[in-house]
């Protein structure tokens, strides 16, 4: 038998997609959630992400230690994470148990969202906020957001700051539980050996009790900046540069040639940028990373050297970005393209990365794509596309933020 794709929308407005493999030795299933940083108000900042860690707290069928014991009974390769676009839960198990993995996280989307779990947790979200502030790339990323998109949600940060999480209460975080988890606004996706019509009467008895609440995402348009920002810190000892621009969204075709200019000129080995930085000695790393949103994208660059190569290693970095586009080659193109190509399909033969991208993608797109779709589409592109995506001038508008110790240079404006 062959693999076949299968989607039922729930009267409550669940979707359930899955695409059936009867050779496959696993199953997996996620419950992808339209809920994320860009969700939230500001004074709310990092709810998704604290709602994401009390969905282990326990239910009212399960304490915290029965959802962990659970999971570990039937050897589960399991966890969540959040975003600034969702927040998703998923396993991959053997196909005998993905009834109970099904159980097991269609009632951890139901939380008990307990009052002495929530004070406990808020103080693991603190810490975990403190450690995020010691890494400096880390840092970095949150402030370039920040400044490129101003007061927009695009450029919240998933963690929250610890001034919102502090004054955060269970009644607000049950509240926005309640609209954002609503079924209309989640797609379970499955992957893998199992009984399609078995597995969506099981979701339809579990979720029959959700109430729809016509949740929807707002896509108030943002207002990139075209700044330049320098920070300094003490604990520092190298310097780092990153830079942020528009580039193509997650619904757009332009998407393919996007990925392909940035793993041309960024890729972490063979890269323009790591010719051009890394392997002669000037920085430790460089890239260039294209991440496509909910009707948005961005083209991410970044580098890290010695303080004193600082302004050497920035004027390198945006020269090969913007001269790069007119000297690519088709012969450089077909080797990204052949490289992508080759990661998507490793994806595409475990049943976890089919049915993570199955989840995001229908998220996005509302549509199925199959790999062999996908493939054709990378391998369609052309130079004249993936030149055209860069934009006209290259990579602007344009924010960069620095971060380097007290005694770096005077910043360059």
């Amino acid at each position: 038998m062959s693999i076949r794709f299968q989607k039922q929308i729930l009267p409550n407005g669940l979707t359930v997609i899955a695409e059936e493999n009867p050779s496959a030795h696993t199953s997996a299933v996620g419950f992808f959630v339209r809920a994320g940083a860009r969700d939230e108000e500001a004074r709310f900042m990092g709810v998704s992400h604290f709602l994401e860690h009390m969905m282990f707290k326990g239910t009212a069928r399960r304490s915290a230690d029965d959802v962990n014991r659970e999971f570990d009974e039937i050897g589960a390769n399991y966890n969540a994470f959040t975003s600034q676009e969702m927040t998703a839960y998923y396993a991959q198990v053997l196909p005998e148990y993905l009834p109970r993995a099904v159980d097991l996280l269609g009632d951890m989307l139901r939380p008990a969202l307990r009052q002495g779990d929530f004070d406990m947790e808020k103080n693991v979200i603190l810490e975990e906020i403190s450690m995020y502030d010691d890494r400096p790339g880390d840092r970095l990323q949150d402030v370039l957001l920040e400044t490129y998109f101003g007061s927009h949600p695009l450029g919240f940060r998933v963690l929250g700051f610890k001034e919102t999480v502090s004054a955060l209460t269970s009644d607000q975080m049950r509240a926005y539980f309640e609209h954002r988890y609503s079924p209309d606004n989640i797609v379970v996706s499955l992957a893998g050996r199992l009984p399609f019509d078995e597995t969506v009467r099981q979701i339809e008895k579990l979720t029959a009790h959700w109430q729809p609440t016509g949740a929807v995402r707002q896509y108030a348009r943002p207002d990139p900046q075209a700044v330049t920002r320098t920070m300094k810190q003490p604990n520092v000892n190298r310097h780092y540069t990153a830079m942020i621009c528009p580039g193509p969204s997650a619904q757009d075709d332009m998407r393919y040639p996007a990925r392909i200019l940035a793993d041309v000129l960024g890729d972490s080995d063979g890269s323009r940028l790591y010719w051009a930085l890394v392997d002669p000695g000037l920085a430790d790393s460089a890239d260039l990373s294209f991440v496509p949103q909910d009707q948005t994208g961005n083209f991410f660059a970044f580098a890290s050297c010695d303080p004193e190569r600082s302004e050497q290693v920035e004027e390198i970095l945006l020269s090969t970005l913007e001269s790069s586009i007119a000297t690519l080659d088709d012969q450089e193109i077909q080797r990204a393209k052949n490289k992508i190509a080759t990661l998507a399909t490793l994806q595409g033969e475990s049943t976890l990365g089919r049915m993570h991208s199955m989840g995001a993608k229908w998220l996005y797109q509302g549509q199925y794509v199959t790999l062999e779709e996908e493939l054709s589409r990378i391998m369609a592109v052309t130079k004249d596309q993936v030149q055209q995506v860069a934009g006209s001038p290259a990579f602007s508008p344009r924010a960069i933020v620095r971060l380097g110790p007290e005694e770096a240079s005077p910043s360059q404006n």
